[in-house]
């Protein structure tokens, strides 16, 4: 698929590392999913696993997201930093990062295990005390759903 280019280039976030500062400082994200002309949207929190280049989303067992990925893997997110709204200049400070790319649901124990702690590590202050409090055998971790976005393309803006 072709995509546009951005009409204020000042705007755009080019930089790699400067998209990947987005990602880790972000808590959710905004995911659209599409079946059979029927487009979904639902934000979520996540982590992100730089070195596998993937968001990792905790879920449901079952549900319409589910249903939506196992029908059509490709999906658009999207994560935004507010960096607050600039009183009497009727402007919005942010960056923003715009990511590509397919989803599938984890069945592995060990890489269902990655992924929750990759979401614990981001989302959390103190990951090990919910880890002990939560996640005590393996039968635990089997109860919770996770997702694995594969980013295939990203893009960011920012205003000040």
């Amino acid at each position: 698929m072709a995509r546009y280019h951005m009409k204020r280039s000042e705007k755009e976030i080019s930089e790699r590392n400067a998209l990947i500062n987005v990602l880790r400082k972000g808590k959710y994200a905004t995911v659209a999913m599409c079946r059979n002309n029927e487009p979904y949207v639902v934000t979520m929190n996540y982590g992100y696993d730089e070195g596998e280049s993937a968001l990792y989303f905790h879920c449901s067992l079952k549900g319409l997201k589910l249903d939506m990925i196992g029908e059509n893997p490709s999906v658009c997110a999207s994560v935004i930093e507010d960096l607050g709204y600039r009183m009497g200049e009727c402007e919005q400070a942010y960056r923003s990062v715009v990511l590509w790319g397919k989803m599938y649901v984890v069945d592995d124990l060990q890489e269902k295990k990655h992924g929750i702690d990759v979401l614990l590590n981001q989302l959390e202050d103190e990951p090990d005390r919910v880890r002990e409090r939560s996640l005590k055998s393996d039968e635990a971790y089997q109860k919770v759903g996770i997702m694995r976005l594969d980013i295939t393309e990203m893009s960011g803006k920012q205003g000040e």
